[in-house]
Formats: structure tokens, sequence, C-alpha cells
């Protein structure tokens, strides 16, 4: 049979400039879409379970799928029923290595039995997107964690590229903002001098490397007073300047991500994606602590969660979004510390709303309460101390140091050169670090409870240069 090759021809072309037309004007349609849905995109929570009432895991992940537009979810270990709840929801799940098992996972037989027993089992089922490797290590007074934290996450990564999951799921770590000697311009942002070489560095080649973000937890809520309150809840005011590059500030948050971004410009690492692993805000809290209420935690998440899908980005990171997790997800009870350290949640263990941030979908608003619980306000006491029981377990007291300086209170007193470095024990550092947080709070029993780990003192412990 004859074909008319140049009617076909012409036809072919045709039809692939009316395709070539089509596929923009879906693509188009399709991106415009991720813009208007950016919230569900880019927002996640963190899941912690430090609490004895909390919500079966099934019923969790049926609510964030039912009746939220969260479809990223953080959980601080890797247990095996919260994976098995999130299957088949397609909610990206991140999941974590606990603190003290990195030092056994630099080798590879552990590292790929870590796999096989907690990632494997799950996948692909629940969509599990990345591996934590422990939480705000480099903050950790403790030489071994922080000698391990790279080699484990090579190790870990290594164990992923045997099992074909690499490509899948990605290996990073979280960062408190006191990894930074200096953030205040923004501009001036540096890691500390300690581990910008030694151990960020390296750390920054294995996630260029492997196309894995660097994770920090920003908070405002820590860092501001009564002068700022406004400047970090992104409410109107008059802002910073920052003289190096002529930029100004309308927000906190802002300012504590360009000078993580400056710190990493610094060491030659700019390109990389910084991801928000934690930030938040508490709706109650004690009399030391400015704007703990619910309608200042709805401001902040609810301001967050429209900055950051906004392409505005930051001043040194202009038309950008950030991928955030919000903490938290549930208030949880068992938490130690003042109050607020109970009342991050979005939601009480009976899955109501603490506020509205524009998370839940329309039908679930109606459970949404008219009026906050008021804040309950702790009496202050008399001068004391808090410091380690006798007999305290030296893996506890060691947790105590890892969350006191994971809040970004002042550790550097007992690192190396510091005023109370010596006796370098692990309980002489955990009691400078309890006492640290003891006394940024109300000083009631409770905040030197560190789960029954400490004692209240009226013997002022300080010696030499070390003063408590």
């Amino acid at each position: 049979m004859k074909r008319n090759i140049p009617f076909l021809t012409a036809m072919a072309k045709e039809f692939i400039s009316l395709s070539s037309s089509i596929l923009v004007t879906v693509m188009s349609i399709f991106l415009a879409s991720l813009l208007v849905r950016g919230v569900e995109g880019t927002i996640g929570v963190n899941y912690g379970t430090i609490a004895d009432n909390l919500p079966p895991p099934p019923q969790v992940a049926h609510y964030l799928l039912e009746s939220t537009v969260i479809n990223r979810v953080r959980i601080f270990d890797a247990d095996p029923d919260i994976l098995k709840a999130f299957a088949h929801t397609g909610i990206a799940v991140t999941v974590t290595v606990p603190n003290d098992q990195i030092p056994r996972l630099t080798k590879l037989n552990f590292a790929q039995q870590w796999v096989e027993e907690n990632i494997q089992p799950h996948t692909p089922a629940t969509n599990i997107i990345r591996i934590l490797v422990g939480n705000e290590v480099l903050s950790a007074a403790n030489k071994l964690l922080i000698g391990s934290l790279v080699p484990a996450m090579q190790t870990l990564h290594t164990a992923l590229v045997a099992a074909s999951l690499d490509r899948r799921i990605q290996v990073s770590t979280p960062h408190s903002l006191s990894v930074l000697s200096n953030s205040n311009p923004p501009s001036t942002g540096k890691f500390r001098p300690d581990y910008d070489t030694r151990v960020v560095k390296p750390l920054l080649s294995f996630l260029r490397a492997t196309n894995s973000p660097f994770m920090v937890n920003p908070y405002p809520f820590f860092g501001c007073s009564g002068d700022t309150l406004d400047y970090a809840l992104f409410r109107p005011n008059a802002g910073v300047f920052d003289q190096n590059t002529g930029l100004h500030y309308t927000n906190m948050l802002d300012a504590q991500l360009d000078a993580v971004y400056s710190a990493m410009k610094l060491l030659g690492f700019d390109d990389l994606e910084i991801v928000i692993a934690e930030t938040g805000w508490p709706s109650m809290g004690d009399t030391t602590q400015v704007g703990v209420d619910a309608n200042s935690a709805a401001e902040y998440n609810g301001n967050l969660m429209r900055h950051v899908t906004s392409g505005a980005g930051t001043p040194l990171m202009p038309n950008r979004t950030f991928e955030t997790y919000i903490f938290a997800l549930f208030n949880e009870d068992l938490k130690p510390g003042p109050t607020c350290e109970r009342n991050f949640g979005l939601f009480r263990p009976d899955m109501t709303p603490v506020y509205d941030i524009g998370i839940l979908r329309p039908s679930a608003r109606s459970s949404i309460p008219n009026n906050p619980i008021p804040v309950p306000r702790a009496n202050p006491t008399s001068k004391s101390w808090c410091l380690p029981k006798t007999g305290a377990d030296e893996d506890a007291l060691q947790r105590n140091i890892d969350y006191v300086c994971g809040l970004g209170l002042d550790c550097g007193p007992i690192q190396e050169g510091g005023a109370c470095f010596l006796p370098n024990t692990v309980r002489a550092h955990a009691a400078f670090a309890m006492n640290v947080y003891f006394q940024s709070t109300e000083k009631n029993e409770f905040d030197c409870d560190f789960d029954q780990t400490g004692a209240i003192t009226n013997v002022d412990p300080s010696y030499g240069k070390c003063q408590y």
C-alpha cells in the first residue's frame, strides 16, 4: 500500500505540537495545584510518644489521613506498631535511630541488621522517606557519639544501598542551633570551631553526595523575650537590620535559618537543602516564659505554616519553600521539665485540637474549642540548685545532658576548655546541665525530676571558676 508520507509527516508534526501544548497546559495546572496545596506538600508533624494516654497508632494514622492535610510524620524511633499503622496511607514517614545506638551503627553488620529488622519489613507499604541518625548529637557532651555520627551515617547508607533502598530513603541527622558558635547577625553565622572541619564538613560532604538535606531544629520560642515576642511570632515589628548584607529581618525564624545558611556557605555547602526538623510553640507554660498561651501558639504555628510554604524564602535564601515539621502532634504528659514541655501539641490525647492553624479538613473543624484553656502559673521558690541523685544511672544522666543541651541552653562551660569541664565525668557534666535547666524554670520540684534522677539542694555546688 502506498503511503502519503508528506501528509503523515505534517499530521505527526501537528499532533506533536498539539500534544506539547496540552502537556504544557497540564503541567501548568499541576504546578499551580501544588502551589495551592503547598501546605499539604511541605508541612509535617513530630509524633512524640512520651505519654501514657495517647490513642493507638492506627487511630492516629487514620485521623491524620482523613481529618487533616498533614502528609508527613517524623517519629523518634522506629516503632513497628507506628510503622504498621501508616502502611498504605501514603503519608511520608521519617524514622530515627536513637542516640545510644549510634556507636554500634558504625559496624556494617549491625547497620544491615538494623535495616533488615526496622525498615525492610515495612517498605514499600509504609512510605519511609528518611532515617535520622540520632537527634541533636553535636549538642551532646559525648565525644563517642560525636565521633561516631558521620561514620554511622555512612555505614547506614551502605546498608541501604545493599538493600536497594538508597534511592527511596535518605539519611540525615537534626541539629539544634547550639551547633553554631555565632548567629547574630545572620550573615556571621558559623559552626563551632571544635566541630566545623572535623565533624560538620564531612557531614555536609556526605549529605551532598547522597542528595540529603541538612536538618535543623530552630525554636524562636526559646530565643525570644518580652521585647522580641512580636519578632518571634511573625507579628508586625521594627525588625532587625544586618549591616553586613544590608538585609532586613522581620521574623526570628528567618534570622535563625539564615545563620545556618551562612555557616554552611562558609564551608562551601550553600547548595544543600535545609529542612526544619522541629519547631513549635507551647500553648501552656510557666510565669517566666513569655507568650505561653493557646493564642500565641496558634499564631506562631499558623504564621510559620504560611511563611515556609509561601515561596518567599528568607533574605539570604529567597524564593524557596522549606519542608517543615511542627513540634508536636500531641501534648505529652510524661515529658520532664517545665509546663511548656508537656504542651507543645497541636492535639490533645483525645484527638481534639488545642487550636486551629488550618491543618484540619472542613469536616473536622467543628471540634475546635472556642475558649482556649487558661495558662496555669507556678509559684517561684527560694534559691536552690538541681543535682543528680546519689547512685543515678550514668546512661540516664547522659540523656539528661543531651536533652538540656539540645534545647539550646548554655552548655559551653562543660565543653572541653570550659570552666566546668573538669572533672570530666558524666555525673559532673549532668549536674551542671540539669541545674542550667532548673534555673531557667520556676524551680518547682518537677523541674528537677529528670525521670527521678534529680534532687533539689540548698547548698551551692559552685567551685573555683565553675559557677552554678
